[in-house]
């Protein structure tokens, strides 16, 4: 008797895992509701002074933002749970079967902390390079001889472009003098 035990919750667990992996959209709803109470939590306990507001305060847009996106979940939900499912897009040219490049991965997120990191101290033209740099070195490029002058003179044109032409400041570093 301990064996059919055994094999029918086997059965029960193999339905629900079977029953998850067809109805997987659902994670994405999950991950739009909880995007939704979050956007609306922070807009409505949002301190805004009086004297501020006016017909359309800083409230609304994150209000309508976090609506929508409740709405969308309970859509997609709806729609996933009476059979509607993603289409996989033609032209993709990804293998699914092949494992995930882990090593590139880690090595992108390490650039995009470094450049967290060193913004403030080095500003963006340094920082920037090192961005651009590491990535191209992350996503395969071993030209040393070329990459680190193209990434100097990305950040270079970057930082003109937003600092200069756009008043966008961004921080300078040892080089504010010299720009």
């Amino acid at each position: 008797m301990t064996t059919t035990s055994g094999t029918q919750e086997r059965t029960e667990a193999g339905a629900r895992r079977s029953w998850l992996r067809e109805h997987s959209e659902l994670g994405v709803c999950v991950l739009l509701l909880a995007l939704g109470v979050l956007v609306l939590t922070d807009a409505l306990t949002m301190d805004v002074d009086i004297a501020q507001r006016g017909p359309i305060g800083p409230k609304t847009v994150p209000v309508v933002v976090g609506t929508g996106l409740l709405v969308i979940a309970a859509l997609l939900a709806v729609d996933v749970l009476r059979g509607g499912r993603g289409q996989a897009e033609a032209g993709e040219d990804i293998d699914l079967s092949e494992p995930a490049d882990w090593r590139t991965v880690l090595l992108l997120a390490g650039v995009f902390l470094a450049t967290a990191v060193l913004i403030e101290p080095l500003g963006f033209p340094v920082a920037g390079a090192l961005l651009f740099w590491g990535a191209a070195f992350a996503l395969g490029s071993r030209r040393i001889d070329r990459d680190p002058l193209i990434a100097a003179g990305l950040s270079l044109v970057t930082y003109v472009v937003f600092n200069n032409l756009l008043g966008v400041p961004l921080p300078g570093g040892p080089l504010m003098g010299v720009l």
